[in-house]
């Protein structure tokens, strides 16, 4: 079996990079295993060759989290539903399986995931695994969704993973950084298949404020973009629906994909090429805000098209600090004059009991910064991460950052119960790399 895997694995020296080629690396060898099985014969042969192992899904973390010149391990097939639980309202699946399959299955057989976020090409294991989220004050992130799951340890031992089962590893490996094994199969509670009614409007930055308690009580799920250089935001306003479906395609497709990725790339671009011009483009952008009503099914009221590359830095914000926060934002932008013309996503998540969950302990703002990929992200995402430190910021996961050790400890009230676990799991660091040896505080 090692032999047929190892010769799958190509040569050594594979290049990998992720979604927005902000990371790259040289693997020693990138493995593509389809069962359990595969999975313990690799982690056996790492251990002889005295190689590391990084986990990588469909790779649309913007943070290092996979880079590493040792063995990469993708879960590129093993992925599918495996069974629904239709009376108990469970989904068990394949950890490399994309949120997208997983919400197509779920729909054919009457089902949908209860909420998710507005990228649905991620994997599933990497997506919980870095406190992927969505919006709406009732609702935790993806992780929180999650029921049990099968964690094969750095010794190749199998284990299910549930309040029942391991119960530490439960509550601290539905965020885990990928540090305490490697996750196979996932059960999520699941609901009945539900239509959204989505209203996009556009509003004031400084009313959308005043009401926004109003706003999060009123919608099952709500957020808002902030265009810099304005105070207009685009309202994006959800709630479940009976009525049927009202899908404008026409009308979609100037929203989805002509103003949001034909004329967002047209604006990098010219941005890019005259950048006396970044402040007029934003404003001009802001007096186009999509308006209109769409009616559909729940999966396809979540995901939106994303085709013009960036890199983001998203931060959690406990949410009664976040107005104050997001004020010092604009101001600090304004002032600052940042090169900057994507709008900024605010979302809103309940808290949760997940050791390294930005939302742990807290209900929670998330703040998401974007620049254009080929243009230089700082000065403002160094200056914006030390304004977010302020107000008790923790990092996505998932996204650009440059938190250690040294300040992030201090943030998390479960930081050392879940490097105990660790290491307790993982005493040789098999599952490390430079960037989680850092972030852990082991360098």
């Amino acid at each position: 079996m090692i032999e047929a895997l190892i010769k799958s694995a190509g040569n050594k020296g594979t290049q990998w990079s992720n979604w927005s080629e902000n990371v790259t690396c040289l693997a020693n060898r990138i493995f593509y295993p389809r069962t359990e099985a595969e999975i313990i014969e690799i982690i056996h042969l790492a251990k002889a060759e005295q190689k590391k192992i990084r986990v990588v899904g469909e790779g649309h973390s913007f943070s290092p989290l996979v880079e590493t010149d040792h063995f990469i391990v993708s879960l590129k097939y093993m992925a599918g539903v495996i069974s629904v639980d239709k009376a108990n309202l469970e989904a068990t699946v394949w950890a490399g399986t994309s949120i997208n399959k997983t919400n197509a299955e779920l729909y054919k057989q009457g089902f949908a995931m209860i909420n998710l976020g507005d990228i649905d090409v991620q994997s599933l294991a990497g997506a919980t695994a870095t406190g992927t989220h969505g919006t709406g004050t009732a609702f935790g992130n993806v992780s929180t969704e999650i029921v049990a799951f099968t964690l094969i340890t750095a010794e190749g031992k199998v284990l299910t993973c549930s309040k029942e089962e391991n119960v530490d590893l439960f509550v601290a490996g539905r965020v885990s950084l990928g540090a305490l094994g490697i996750i196979t199969q996932m059960t999520f509670k699941i609901m009945k298949a539900y239509k959204l009614e989505y209203v996009s409007s556009a509003g004031d930055f400084y009313e959308t404020l005043e009401q926004l308690e109003d706003y999060n009580s009123k919608n099952r799920n709500f957020e808002f973009y902030y265009f810099p250089y304005s105070n207009i935001v685009q309202l994006k306003e959800s709630n479940i629906t009976e009525q049927p479906v009202k899908n404008n395609k026409v009308l979609a497709y100037i929203n989805d994909v002509f103003l949001e990725n034909t004329i967002m790339n047209l604006i990098c671009k010219v941005g890019t090429a005259f950048p006396s011009t970044f402040k007029r483009l934003c404003r001009g952008m802001a007096k186009v805000v999509p308006k209109g009503k769409t009616i559909d099914y729940s999966h396809k009221i979540y995901a939106t098209v994303r085709n013009v590359y960036f890199k983001e830095m998203e931060y959690n914000i406990p949410i009664e600090h976040f107005k104050d926060c997001i004020q010092q934002f604009k101001k600090m932008v304004e002032e600052n004059e940042y090169y900057v013309f994507f709008p900024v996503e605010c979302r809103f998540v309940k808290g949760d009991d997940i050791w390294l969950s930005p939302a742990y302990g807290r209900d929670s703002a998330y703040i998401a910064v974007h620049v254009y990929a080929k243009t230089p992200h700082n000065p403002y995402f160094k200056e914006v991460e030390e304004l977010f430190m302020q107000y008790d910021g923790r990092p996505h996961w998932g996204k650009m950052h440059t938190r250690t050790a040294a300040n992030l400890a201090r943030t998390y009230p479960k930081w050392e119960d879940f490097l105990t676990l660790r290491k307790k799991m993982d005493p040789q660091g098999l599952f490390l790399n430079p960037h989680l040896e850092n972030i852990f505080g082991l360098v």
